[in-house]
């Protein structure tokens, strides 16, 4: 084919509308995208909100698709190029599949919300680690079924590639060991609850508050706002405290006055503290121990024992301080002093030691 016939003036024609349908389809892919789809979210967010979850995920495979169709529709005036082409027409409902799978893995990121919607609405208990396995699980539904469907489309014959791995079970099974064991740690997180997202837990490895758990691991932000990835199968055989879980505090403390308290100051601290703790709102209770506990080395000793209502920290804390005060105050009105640690020293003077001296002689 000479260049004359190449470039001749059909061939130009037909090249010239081809890219002239391809640049009206990017037009109007923009032109939809700023107007009547940004029209069309704001419109989506007064309808139930998972509505305007869908808009959001398929905004950019729609966009994508205007650009498919052009490439379609163009082509069947582009110069010595066959339309129906088995491979281009393979492509083109390929790549619909994968735009379409696009969007629904966008979709799934938003399962979170699906997944706490149906709980509130029909109060089924969905436990909050379980739902980012769900979503993970579902977007990995989704990414493999894509991918079968798109091989079948190029006469991949799937079921081949099912059973190759199936035949490879076992290598791939030793290779991913440690990858198998964190899965089936997650597992038993799961089904154990021994904590959910949100919950303070300490363990062997690490203290802090659970923020996310996946597949391979669970991650912890400490309190000093550093972030620890323990692997599942780590977590799975570790003894887990798990402080969230405390319907209550516990404060316990020893209180030590000076052996010259009379008795009935003594008794009367006792009773006040006592008579504080069971008259404070944020005091639990049920478990109250305030006792004469022992005689120490340097004073009588009070064992003081109750438990907090709330579990926050800094809660407890500001109840532990107003709790304190309050016990000067009492101490202070009862003019009884803490004892300190102190000890007795006695000096035997010379006279002393000679007198004892001469007692030991006489008695000889």
């Amino acid at each position: 084919m000479s260049w004359e016939v190449f470039f001749s003036y059909e061939f130009l024609k037909m090249l010239g509308i081809s890219i002239g349908i391809l640049l009206i389809f990017l037009v109007f892919r923009r032109i939809f995208s700023k107007y009547i789809y940004s029209l069309l979210i704001k419109l989506s967010k007064k309808a139930p909100e998972f509505i305007s979850h869908i808009f959001l995920a398929f905004e950019k495979p729609i966009q994508w698709l205007f650009i498919i169709i052009g490439v379609y529709v163009a082509a069947d005036y582009f110069p010595y190029f066959n339309q129906h082409n088995p491979l281009f027409l393979d492509i083109i409902r390929s790549t619909v599949i994968f735009l379409i799978s696009w969007g629904l893995y966008n979709l799934s990121s938003s399962s979170s919300l699906l997944f706490s919607k149906v709980n509130e609405k029909y109060n089924i208990e969905i436990d909050q680690i379980l739902i980012p396995f769900l979503s993970k699980a579902l977007r990995f539904i989704i990414v493999a079924i894509s991918l079968s469907v798109i091989a079948q489309e190029f006469d991949y014959d799937v079921n081949g590639f099912v059973a190759g791995l199936g035949l490879g079970g076992l290598a791939f099974a030793l290779a991913a060991k440690d990858a198998l064991g964190n899965l089936f740690g997650g597992i038993i997180i799961i089904t154990e609850k021994p904590f959910t997202i949100g919950d303070w837990i300490m363990t062997p490895s690490v203290e802090g508050t659970v923020e996310d758990i996946s597949f391979r691991s669970t991650r912890v932000r400490t309190f000093s706002q550093a972030v620890v990835t323990v692997p599942n199968a780590t977590l799975a055989n570790e003894s887990i405290t798990n402080w969230s879980k405390m319907g209550k505090r516990q404060i316990s403390f020893n209180l030590r006055v000076t052996y010259e308290t009379p008795k009935d100051r003594f008794e009367n601290v006792v009773k006040q503290i006592r008579y504080l703790l069971n008259n404070h709102h944020e005091i639990h209770p049920e478990t109250i121990l305030v006792n004469f506990d022992q005689y120490k080395e340097d004073g009588f000793e009070i064992f003081i024992y109750f438990f907090t209502n709330t579990t926050n920290w800094a809660e407890y804390l500001r109840i532990k301080e107003e709790i304190n005060f309050e016990i000067m105050d009492i101490l202070s009105n009862e003019g009884v002093s803490l004892a300190m640690p102190s000890r007795k020293v006695y000096i035997e003077t010379e006279s002393e030691s000679a007198l004892s001296k001469s007692v030991v002689r006489e008695g000889n």
